[in-house]
């Protein structure tokens, strides 16, 4: 045919491939039939399918043109040659030059010397590519849309036929061969975004039944399914939007969430791709297979956090509509009390599992910004990010445990670890009500030291656990978190209604404003951060804020007019690196306090404060205390950046210990500092939420620690058994007598014990 002159060649191809499928009684007569086939209806002079061998090989398997010898014989690895390309990247190529591109690998026993132009589309099933399809011509050309349109719906039935070759005979489709040490326990590390440890049976996201049938008998009717499923999948949508996850405070981050995810489902572009491959000939379900196919190979390549989660609500929303198609409107599995084991996961589906009774959640690609992990923090689900293989490695029903304070999972536990987890969740539950007995009595050590013990925030869901939590206040609000659950930044008159809210919640109790901490793994539309090689170190939160002044002035106007009247507003710049850094940020809240106060509008004390997260501000500390009116110390970044670890990285995460003489040093100096220039100082982060590590933070001289709502019983326990004064001259020696930067936990923790610490 003439290039791009038949828009009914991927029906007329399919409708004669299911002929041959029907007839060939072998995989290699009905490979050998769908080459002659598309080269006769694309009029190709070659074509040729690849399949994916063990050790990342592409095998030629079939071919139409180039020579027969060759089948078989010619191999390529993944990432050789054009074909080897397109397998490593999971993206068609379309060349009218092939062998002029730098990928190019000529093989002589094919022949292909004579063919210019090639148009080359992976086979993909599951985001994991199986093999490739191409086609080649002896002149120069651009192949059209429609030919590329037509192999690629090509390619998604070939890959039902590339993993019947590799089956076991006999086996069913979706039957996975199980390995002789399956029922060992095997233990999976991962970093924790939501306190807890849960036992339960395990149930897999995504492990829906393969797709068995691929071209449709009758396309009218496949288009009135799809567009039926469409409308149910909607409408679920709407339903779930209304009624959020609950009534009061927690349901407007969530909404925000869901918003966000309801507009992309509704896409009109996903949408289209699918009923276009139902027109050219595929089942409903096919249809979706496919987008799903290209969205994940799509994933792999994207290393920007906000597009993969872009992408990842668009594959939860096609989950979503393969389940309407099946009739699946909520998915079958375990009994409540299970965990979930998921690659990604979109809101919406972890709603819908949480409705069922989740008691815990693996995601190997979350992310603390993500909008599931938004979601799980906000119904106080575990949640584990990491955890690379568990999905492949589970099979519904079977025992797990999933330990996010630790950063663990472990599959198939034997029966002692069973017990020692039940013993230590009992032992829990009956601590909790022990500490509830005593959160709201004051956090004051026997030797009479009054310690301020506040509680981190971000969601308003987070400041209705303000008032039964004990907590003294907020040191930490995360201002970036509702921006992020927004999908976007708010309009200026949101945005203070927001903060108003927050001061309204807190009733009195001091409330300190983190400004936006974007950057790093916490994108939003419209910042083009670009590549950045190290994004931790890069382009992020007071950086932004300087080089996007009216975004960080317009956060302060808001800030200002939610705390005005009679109230004080307490506002920290976060990663300040440079005292010179503080002071033109200081310089911007004066001016706008100042331009409120004419027009009556601003609170009566406004004071600046400064996060110390980045090292070489403690060289700075006497120049920064002379403009500071307080201090607030990020352990999280603080220690990262000190050890040069990454926090997010589970192989380097544990390896330096917050209770390390350098850091205890470190944290003595700046207490020291803090106290001589009479600047209050207090440290927020995940150091401040254990009582061992608190501990060791007031044994340095801080007096006032910040932590999520839940570790504040268990800190203020810890206060009120404490004598300070003893345990600062013993760390003060402890400190003194260690050499060669080594933990000091074993000698901390065995004083506590000796001295009846409750930790």
């Amino acid at each position: 045919m003439a290039a791009g002159s038949d828009r009914a060649a991927p029906r007329r191809l399919l409708g004669r491939l299911r002929v041959v499928m029907a007839e060939a009684e072998t995989p290699q007569a009905r490979f050998s039939a769908i080459v002659r086939i598309v080269a006769a209806e694309l009029a190709a002079e070659v074509c040729s399918i690849y399949v994916m061998r063990p050790g990342e090989i592409l095998e030629l398997f079939a071919t139409e043109g180039l020579r027969q010898d060759a089948v078989h014989r010619t191999r390529l690895r993944v990432g050789e040659g054009i074909v080897g390309t397109v397998a490593a990247s999971g993206q068609a190529l379309n060349l009218p030059d092939a062998q002029n591109h730098p990928a190019f690998a000529y093989r002589a026993e094919t022949g292909e010397e004579a063919f210019a132009s090639m148009l080359a589309v992976p086979v993909l099933r599951g985001g994991q590519v199986l093999g490739v399809i191409a086609v080649q011509n002896r002149d120069v050309r651009l192949y059209h849309e429609d030919e590329a349109e037509a192999l690629e719906t090509l390619a998604m039935l070939l890959a039902e036929l590339v993993v019947g070759l590799s089956r076991s005979g006999g086996s069913e489709q979706g039957e996975r061969p199980r390995a002789l040490n399956v029922t060992l326990p095997r233990v999976f590390e991962g970093v924790g975004l939501t306190p807890g440890i849960v036992l339960g049976p395990v149930l897999c996201h995504g492990a829906r039944p393969a797709q068995a049938t691929v071209l449709a008998d009758d396309p009218a009717r496949e288009r009135d399914r799809l567009e039926a499923a469409i409308a149910e999948m909607h409408a679920g949508l709407d339903a779930l939007v209304t009624k959020g996850i609950g009534r009061g405070s927690a349901s407007a981050e969530t909404r925000d969430v869901l918003e966000a995810y309801r507009l992309i489902a509704a896409d009109a572009g996903w949408l289209a791709r699918i009923r276009d491959s139902v027109i050219a000939g595929l089942t409903a379900e096919a249809a979706v297979e496919r987008e799903l196919g290209e969205l994940r190979a799509r994933m792999r390549r994207v290393s920007d956090a906000y597009l993969r989660e872009r992408l990842a609500d668009l594959e939860d929303a096609g989950g979503r509509l393969l389940d309407h198609l099946a009739g699946r409107v909520q998915a079958e599995g375990a009994a409540p009390g299970f965990i979930l084991l998921a690659r990604r996961l979109g809101p919406a589906e972890l709603l819908d599992y949480h409705a069922r009774g989740l008691a815990g959640l693996l995601l190997e690609e979350g992310s603390p910004t993500a909008h599931a992990t938004i979601i799980a923090r906000a119904l106080e689900v575990p949640l584990l990010a990491g955890g690379r293989g568990a999905v492949d490695a589970a099979e519904a029903g079977e025992a797990a445990v999933l330990d996010a304070e630790e950063g663990r999972l472990i599959l198939r536990p034997d029966s002692e670890i069973v017990y020692g987890y039940e013993a230590a969740i009992s032992a829990r539950a009956v601590r909790r009500a022990v500490l509830a007995e005593s959160a709201l009595l004051p956090p004051l050590t026997r030797d009479g030291v009054r310690i301020s013990v506040m509680m981190n925030a971000g969601l308003l869901a987070d400041v209705g656990h303000l008032a039964g939590s004990g907590a003294d206040g907020i040191g930490l609000f995360r201002t970036e978190i509702a921006w992020l659950a927004r999908g976007g930044l708010p309009d200026a008159e949101a945005e203070e209604q927001f903060y108003a809210r927050v001061v309204e919640g807190a009733a009195g109790r001091p409330v300190l404003f983190r400004t936006i901490d974007l950057g790093g793994d916490k994108l939003l539309p419209g910042f083009p951060h670009g590549e950045e090689e190290n994004p931790a170190l890069g382009w992020r939160s007071l950086r932004i804020g300087l080089d996007r002044p009216a975004m960080l002035r317009r956060q302060l106007r808001a800030l200002l007019r939610a705390a005005a009247g009679a109230r004080t507003l307490r506002v920290m710049f976060p990663m300040v690196t440079t005292v010179e850094e503080f002071r033109a940020a200081k310089a911007m809240l004066r001016a706008e306090t100042a331009s409120l106060r004419r027009a009556g509008r601003a609170p009566e004390h406004v004071l600046a404060g400064a996060m110390l997260e980045v090292p070489a501000l403690v060289w700075q500390m006497p120049a920064l205390l002379d403009e500071a009116d307080f201090l607030s110390i990020g352990s999280n970044d603080l220690t990262q950046f000190l050890f040069a670890a990454d926090r997010g990285n589970a192989r380097v995460a544990g390896r330096y210990d917050f209770l390390s003489a350098p850091m205890l040093d470190l944290l003595a100096h700046v207490a020291a500092l803090c106290r001589a220039a009479s600047v209050p100082v207090s440290l927020c982060g995940e150091a401040a939420s254990r009582p061992l590590e608190a501990l060791a933070v007031l044994g340095v001289g801080i007096r006032s620690v910040s932590m999520p709502a839940g570790a504040v019983p268990a800190v203020k326990a810890m206060v009120r058994s404490l004598d300070l004064s003893a345990f600062s001259r013993f760390l003060a020696g402890l400190r003194r007598s260690a050499a060669g930067g080594h933990s000091l936990r074993t000698e901390i923790a065995a004083w506590a014990r000796d001295h009846g610490i409750t930790l």
